[in-house]
């Protein structure tokens, strides 16, 4: 049982623990998240039978994903815990236990000079104890490892309240028009393409958010795998769709409107005549005898776009189909046919500030642990008549540098 309980707080296994979850990030990073099984399908071939497998597609959210950072978590509590217990143990820093500390270097009249000269240079706090002088700085640097430990231990625990705590949204919206959030914020989609000046696919929108408080960030690209954060919100480019574009034009009064439509429409004035549009379809081919064979699935943009319609005019309904640029008219009302609009399917992800400070006040403690760990080193040696002793938790480097200088005492190096 020691021999477990030792391995879960070494650092061998909180190495290991580290590159797995390192190859996890690694792997959702690659992948994207939270797809339909038929994009993988679509997208890796025989491959996406492993990805789902492995629950690859929703990596954050597995099983084992969760159980190693809760290893990491115990690795690092364990690891703080144990280095807070040795510095109580150790008592305060310097003091009469340091005098007591046997010297581990003789030195004679010449030497003590030097090394006196040496520690005062290096502006240490001097307090005599006897026939003893401890001097002592930085002792802070003493909790520099711990609080780098804690540091890592309060990232991972607020990185996984960031994680798993947002709430996620999906919702579509068209060109030139906004998506009003619970609390106020818009989010305005600017334009939207599905492949660029080349004809290669990017699925680009540009989008634009306003905050509750009128804060509104610039104009942002918004592209697959290339999110955009501003404030708690962080917008992915999550799906596409193409709307059929039909503009009504009332032909006594001029008065004309136009619709944007995704799902089954009764286009009417008095609820008894008008259009009902059924579908869009993105390619069609017209046989010499006018048979038209419609076609249901294309990749990127609609090549071919034709409609398929109803028309329903003094009870009669009419099977009817459309393309960009055709007109018809029905009892006073023109319907003219216009070409098809792309449109953006957005992830709207909400992390609450909270979170968010926690885990900049993580950081912020982290940088704060390294800095101490590396550029406040303790120092702690007590001088006598006979020697000196150096203790601390690194003895080794300044002993030797004290050793090198009582060798030389005309020797006037500092520590810059």
């Amino acid at each position: 049982m020691k021999k477990v309980f030792n391995y879960l707080r070494s650092m061998r296994f909180g190495i290991l623990l580290l590159l797995l979850i390192a190859a996890c990030s690694v792997a959702g990073t690659l992948i994207p998240q939270g797809r339909e099984v038929a994009w993988y399908a679509q997208n890796y071939g025989a491959g996406h039978g492993v990805i789902l497998l492995l629950g690859l597609n929703r990596i954050f959210q597995s099983w084992y994903f969760i159980a190693l950072m809760a290893l990491l978590c115990l690795n690092l509590t364990l690891c703080s815990l144990l280095r807070v217990r040795a510095l109580a143990k150790s008592g305060r820093f310097g003091g009469e236990a340091a005098a007591r500390l046997p010297n581990t270097l003789s030195l004679d009249a010449a030497g003590l000079e030097a090394v006196h000269a040496h520690l005062r240079a290096l502006r240490c706090r001097e307090e005599r104890f006897g026939e003893a002088t401890v001097y002592t700085k930085n002792a802070v640097g003493r909790w520099g490892t711990f609080l780098t430990h804690l540091a890592i231990l309060l990232t991972v625990v607020f990185g996984a309240v960031a994680l798993y705590s947002p709430t996620v949204t999906d919702q579509s919206c068209m060109p030139g028009e906004s998506i009003f959030l619970p609390d106020g914020t818009e989010i305005r989609v600017l334009d939207f393409r599905i492949a660029d000046e080349t004809g290669r696919l990017d699925y680009q929108s540009h989008v634009q958010l306003t905050l509750p408080g009128g804060r509104r960030s610039e104009s942002a690209a918004l592209k697959v795998n290339h999110p955009f954060r501003f404030g708690p919100y962080k917008l992915f480019q999550q799906s596409f769709g193409t709307a059929g574009s039909i503009t009504v034009t009332d032909l006594a009064t001029g008065g004309s409107d136009t619709f944007l439509l995704t799902d089954m429409s009764f286009l009417t004035v008095d609820s008894l005549n008008g259009v009902v549009y059924e579908q869009l379809y993105p390619d069609y081919l017209r046989a010499p005898n006018g048979e038209v064979t419609l076609f249901t699935v294309t990749e990127g943009s609609y090549p071919n776009p034709i409609y398929a319609l109803q028309v329903i005019s003094d009870g009669m309904y009419t099977p009817t189909l459309a393309v960009p640029g055709d007109s018809l008219e029905v009892l006073g009302l023109r319907y003219d046919f216009n070409a098809p609009v792309d449109y953006p399917g957005l992830r709207i992800k909400r992390t609450p500030p909270l979170a968010n400070a926690l885990l900049v006040a993580a950081f912020t403690l982290m940088i704060l642990g390294l800095f101490v760990t590396f550029f406040m080193e303790p120092v702690l040696v007590k001088v006598d008549a006979e020697g000196c002793a150096v203790g601390g938790p690194k003895p080794e480097r300044l002993r030797l540098e004290l050793e090198e200088l009582s060798a030389d005492p005309s020797s006037d190096r500092k520590e810059e």
